[in-house]
């Protein structure tokens, strides 16, 4: 007679969802027993003491003494205990990946940050000791990790060696990084870091909430104003010292007035005119005017009239530019008109906040070199020191000596949040004491600056490195 072979069913129960309570019940049983197999013992160490149901010494009362299991049954169990250990051993190695990615992604977007902060600052200290400036990119990091587990079985050390069996469970990660380093040179790059920036990046700049005295001092080289229909020009250098002197005093007086929330600095909009002749245009050159143009036809003249609304310069202003006159519009765009795209325009009316200095003209911006070198000078051929406000300007918050404060030291400087060391000479941003927000901010404004330099710049063809660790 053929004996019947025991059908396995899985037994779930609802306890705590501790890991030991969920591998104490994930084990198969033989359907109709109601107990677990005697021969897979769990350690003595996770407090259990009975080696048929499991449980412990509290809850061992009951429990049967005795057992009888096929052979096949003994194995089956086993196996299906080591599957738990698999299971056990996946749910962590999945829960591993996405933790070890995002600690990885942020290890290496802390250690470009880093390198480029460090790339700006010695670029800096070789302005100081008129050396060449040079930029290193990274550009690709490709990173690889292997995650891999093990699982099984061993015998126990005791009496019954040959029925008890112990899980192993194991696992790995291994990470494999590959950076490449890009040179950040050819024509294309150094045309841009000697080109002045345009009006649109200073504008985009301060509508970040920027202070306008810090950005100002940063880029711009040289204020230009009209007085007695002439025009004067003040240079952004302490070694023009009537230059400089003037530039900081008009510079404060309009941070003064973004201090108290009535600086504008908006686009003028204007509706520009021409006036043509009917017959000189086409029927099918009509059409094409329609689209671009409001038109308008005079009977009397035979002429069309062709308008068009145009956005113009940006103007800096202590007033809404909104409320000029058609005509007072259309004079100050085409002064606007006149000048360069790195010129940024002002004018400060009285009757308005900081009216009492009336000002008017524009600030003239330079490239990322001039301003590399304008920080490199002021650690020791052209030092920036403190220039006293205008009697006539309002109330301001900060007046600092420095654009940005920089520290040049034989030693380390302690206490600072990033620093070089460049032939035997230490650099460091000064960022401990009351100013060290300002510095902070400043430094943030050059990383920004320095990006918009080189965001556009192709880096094919460029000789790379390429390590592999």
């Amino acid at each position: 007679m053929r004996m019947n072979r025991p059908r396995i069913v899985t037994v779930s129960h609802r306890h705590d969802l501790s890991l030991l309570s969920r591998l104490r019940y994930a084990v198969r049983v033989v359907e109709g027993t109601g107990f677990h197999p005697p021969n897979v013992f769990w350690p003595r160490a996770l407090g259990i003491t009975c080696q048929l149901c499991y449980k412990s010494a509290e809850e061992e009362s009951g429990c049967p003494k005795t057992i009888h299991m096929t052979n096949g049954q003994r194995l089956r169990s086993r196996m299906q205990f080591t599957l738990v250990g698999v299971f056990c051993s996946l749910a962590v190695t999945g829960c591993l990946s996405p933790i070890t990615l995002n600690r990885a992604v942020t290890a290496y977007d802390d250690a470009v940050t880093d390198a480029t902060s460090k790339q700006l600052l010695i670029n800096i200290a070789r302005a100081h000791q008129h050396q060449p400036i040079h930029f290193t990119g990274v550009s690709n990091i490709a990173a690889t990790f292997d995650f891999s587990i093990s699982a099984g079985a061993t015998p126990a050390l005791t009496g019954e060696a040959s029925k008890t069996l112990l899980p192993i469970f194991g696992g790995s990660v291994a990470e494999n990084p590959t950076f490449s380093i890009v040179p950040i040179e050819g024509e294309e790059f150094t045309k841009r870091l000697l080109t002045p920036f345009q009006e649109s990046k200073f504008i985009l700049l301060l509508r970040q909430r920027y202070d306008i005295d810090m950005i100002l001092r940063m880029m711009a080289q040289e204020l230009r104003i009209k007085q007695n229909g002439q025009q004067i020009s003040y240079l952004n250098s302490p070694a023009d010292r009537q230059g400089y002197e003037m530039f900081r005093r008009v510079v404060t007086h309009i941070s003064a007035i973004q201090d108290a929330n009535q600086l504008h600095a908006e686009p003028l909009v204007y509706n520009r005119t021409w006036t043509i002749p009917a017959n000189a245009v086409t029927a099918e050159g009509f059409q094409a005017l329609q689209n671009e143009y409001f038109v308008t036809y005079s009977q009397k003249d035979n002429t069309y009239t062709l308008r068009k609304q145009i956005t113009g310069r940006t103007l800096i202003t202590n007033y809404d530019p909104d409320a000029l006159s058609p005509e007072e519009r259309a004079r100050l765009i085409d002064d606007m008109e006149e000048g360069h795209l790195n010129d940024v325009y002002f004018d400060i009316r009285p009757g308005h906040v900081g009216g009492e200095y009336p000002l008017k003209g524009d600030f003239r911006l330079r490239s990322f070199n001039a301003i590399l070198t304008f920080l490199g000078r002021s650690l020791g051929q052209d030092p920036e020191y403190h220039v006293e406000s205008d009697p006539r300007t309002p109330t301001f918050y900060d007046n600092p000596d420095h654009t940005m404060e920089l520290l040049l030291s034989d030693r380390a400087p302690s206490g600072v949040d990033l620093s070089i060391k460049l032939h035997g000479k230490h650099y460091a941003v000064n960022t401990t004491g009351p100013l060290a927000h300002w510095n902070r901010e400043a430094f943030q404004l050059l990383y920004f600056l320095f990006q918009m330099t080189v965001s556009e710049v192709p880096r094919v063809g460029v000789p790379s490195i390429t390590i592999a660790k």
